[in-house]
């Protein structure tokens, strides 16, 4: 038995060592003219390089079987070709035709490399370029341009998304596909992720528990890292933003290298802002926050295989808006002393990718670290807990043709919860939570057009605590927890390619999401209220239906989906109408069956006649509500977007110039829960302005942009201030300025 293993793993070394995969091409346009500096990336690999001035390009030491590499061009639509490697050179020219209109991009999110097309999943991709996204100290506010995404927010520092009325743990994070795990429970903690070497971000909306198990029951939002720099150069930039509204000012400064198969970069950052100003220009008492970060990445790539190692490091600072602060500070300041909460994040990651002849093996792991501490008066710790958090999955790719793809895989996260230093207040218990999963997708195209996608998987979670106060003192005492929860979840979906322009999408999913530790023990005071938990809670179970129409041409693109989700136990925290001795409202964790249902629409469109010229819409709307009628909590407004912007490629001594006008307006949200209260509509406008200036050999960009010009007094229906009678910021100018650098080194 022995021999016939050494003589299978000789016979495999052997075809992989002897594989001598290479692809060569040449990119033109449309006119047959090389294009310089064109991109070419296999995201399966991690690895890319650039087109050289003749337009000729090379990549090297690639694996045997199917891989997709993507082909892009500032001002020219992107192009995704599938090939099929066997250990001989290909060829591979490309021509990419000149378009105003954005491309589908390559993702990852939905389990394996594939384009927005193919996905049965509608997956949404958020690049974050500087000149296109919103300016604002507020890194979550940057996502609400996604139609049907939100955010709870408490101000600049503290918020949280919301995808089509779900939020908190019914949204699985993930930091570059490990899933995020820093006390994302609450509506008064924040993201905990900054926009430091983040190229875009993928948001699949609608459950995806198949693919990442529970608290995907509402959707996901994978922060992509940056590429690595393009083979034989080194590259860098720096960023500085300044906002007016918050005094604010944000640095971020990175360089990247990359070798034929080595590869890595460090990214430091920072921001610090004081108190912001509400509409009207009166300051927001401990609104400010102060974040720093460090990240730093490393791989190897070959035909062997890809492997990746990252570490992230997040520190914030983060003042509470709460009672006893507004009361005691007086004056606009930026540092935190009091009333404040403070989180230290720390996360290793190692994410590799085997080539197996027809297969591929993913196999990665993380660990991750936050600590999180609340301050009251100057040195009162009145929390302090600790969450650590071992996550690790294998998935394999079993042999696939162009037209189909098969994969299984195990899943599984590991995690504690610590209190420290027995600090005056345990919200939550220490407690040990396990999870452990298998799953198996499949894709299949029929005739060139139909995308079949279906898959299944099993989740086996366990949650034990420990014991808190005594027995004799019924009033603070909290029982010992040990719960087990199993279940299934999956979903089958399609896509249908009518014609070359038009898709349409459609997807059932059944998902869950079991109790997380805060709901089924929480038993103290969190910022202004008194939390209650329920050891008796059960998991949701959420069944929903999706449908979506996509048209695009060269100058025009439309969009439109519905969905109706059906969470059978869906879990919220609500008012018992009681107060504690002290005055403080009583919250208790509750269930109810509900339904969410809604859609959103896109349209993009850029005139023939006025190449220049861009207009874009969107309009989103949810309503949730319960079995008995009442509504769902933290559900945001109707809301509908306009864009008009202007691109010149090159305006006399500006290369790249633009200027834009958008205007988001929030219809009345009348649909409040029980302890909400209805909203007043509102409309903001804002300005940018912006372009490339060359300084000799030095390319700098610029931008100047000005968010709630008039400077408007709302309340958005998410925003916690409305607990204190405080208003939404009010106007913000911000100036942007990058400077790119970077060398070319021999090969």
């Amino acid at each position: 038995m022995n021999r016939i293993f050494i003589i299978c793993v000789m016979i495999l070394s052997y075809h992989i060592s002897n594989a001598q995969n290479k692809i060569t091409g040449k990119i033109t346009d449309q006119d047959n003219l090389p294009l310089t500096g064109a991109g070419i990336f296999i995201s399966d690999m991690n690895k890319g390089t650039v087109s050289n001035t003749d337009g000729t390009y090379e990549l090297s030491n690639l694996p045997n079987g199917k891989i997709k590499i993507q082909f892009s061009y500032i001002g020219y639509g992107n192009r995704v070709e599938s090939v099929v490697l066997n250990g001989k050179s290909l060829e591979l020219n490309i021509v990419l035709t000149q378009t105003a209109i954005e491309a589908e991009e390559v993702v990852v999110s939905g389990g394996y490399n594939s384009t927005q097309h193919e996905n049965a999943v509608k997956i949404d991709v958020l690049k974050l370029d500087p000149q296109t996204i919103i300016s604002t100290p507020n890194f979550t506010e940057v996502l609400t341009k996604v139609p049907g995404v939100d955010m709870i927010s408490k101000g600049s520092g503290v918020s949280k998304p919301v995808i089509r009325g779900l939020s908190m743990n019914d949204i699985l994070v993930l930091n570059n596909g490990v899933r995020y795990e820093n006390y994302q429970y609450s509506s008064h903690h924040p993201l905990g992720i900054d926009e430091f070497g983040i190229e875009d971000v993928e948001i699949i909306k609608g459950p995806a528990s198949l693919l990442y198990g529970s608290d995907a029951i509402g959707g996901v939002i994978n922060f992509i890292k940056e590429k690595p720099a393009p083979i034989g150069s080194i590259i860098g930039d720096y960023n500085m933003q300044l906002f007016s509204n918050t005094l604010g000012m944000t640095n971020n400064l990175g360089i990247k290298g990359a070798g034929k198969k080595f590869f890595g970069g460090l990214r430091v950052g920072q921001k610090t802002n004081s108190d912001f100003l509400q509409g009207g220009g009166a300051f927001v008492p401990n609104s400010r926050f102060n974040e720093m970060s460090v990240k730093a990445n490393a791989g190897f790539t070959d035909k062997v295989g890809t492997f990746k190692l990252f570490y992230d490091f997040n520190n914030q600072k983060l003042g509470l808006v709460e009672d006893e602060a507004i009361e005691a500070i007086t004056q606009r300041g930026r540092e935190n002393h009091i009333w404040y909460q403070e989180l230290n994040t720390h996360l290793l990651s190692s994410q590799n990718k085997l080539y197996l002849g027809r297969f591929k093996l993913d196999i990665n792991s993380a660990f991750q670290n936050t600590e999180l501490v609340h301050f009251g008066n100057v040195g009162v710790y009145e929390i302090q807990m600790e969450l650590a958090t071992l996550t690790y999955d294998v998935k394999l790719h079993l042999p696939s043709k162009e037209n189909s793809e098969y994969i299984i895989g195990f899943q599984g996260f590991n995690q504690t919860n610590t209190n420290l230093n027995d600090r005056e207040t345990k919200l939550l218990p220490d407690a040990t939570t396990n999870n452990y999963s298998a799953f198996g997708l499949l894709q299949y195209t029929f005739f060139k057009k139909l995308k079949v996608q279906t898959g299944i998987r099993y989740d086996k979670k366990s949650i034990s605590s420990h014991a808190i106060g005594l027995v004799t003192e019924p009033m603070t005492y909290r029982a010992p927890l040990d719960k087990s929860f199993g279940s299934f979840s999956g979903s089958i979906g399609a896509t249908y390619n009518l014609s070359e322009k038009l898709l349409f999408r459609a997807n059932f999913a059944a998902a869950y999401r079991t109790p997380n530790l805060a709901e089924l023990t929480s038993n103290g005071q969190h910022e202004l209220r008194y939390e209650i938990g329920d050891h008796n809670l059960v998991p949701e179970n959420a069944y929903e239906t999706d449908l979506s129409l996509h048209y695009h041409k060269d100058n025009f693109t439309f969009d439109i989906a519905g969905f109706y989700n059906i969470v059978n136990n869906y879990i919220f925290i609500s008012p018992t109408g009681e107060i504690t001795a002290s005055g403080i409202d009583i919250f208790k964790y509750k269930q109810a069956n509900s339904t969410l249902f809604g859609g959103e629409a896109g349209l993009h469109v850029h005139p023939e006649t006025l190449k220049w010229l861009h207009f874009e819409t969107t309009f989103s709307s949810v309503t949730g509500k319960q079995k008995n009628g009442d509504y769902l909590p933290f559900v945001p407004a109707h809301k509908l977007r306009f864009e008009l912007r202007g691109e010149k490629e090159k305006l006399m001594f500006l290369k790249k110039a633009f200027a834009s006008i958008n205007t988001c307006t929030a219809f009345n949200q009348n649909n409040a829960a029980p302890d909400e209260t209805a909203t007043a509509g509102y409309t903001l406008i804002d300005l940018c302005i912006g372009s490339n200036v060359k300084l000799k050999n030095q390319l700098i960009s610029l931008s100047l942009c000005a968010n709630n010009i008039l400077d408007r007094k709302y309340i958005d229906h998410l925003s916690t201030l409305k607990e204190v009678n405080l208003y939404n910021p009010g106007r913000n100018i911000s100036l942007n300025l990058k400077i790119p650098f970077g060398v070319k080194m021999n090969n």
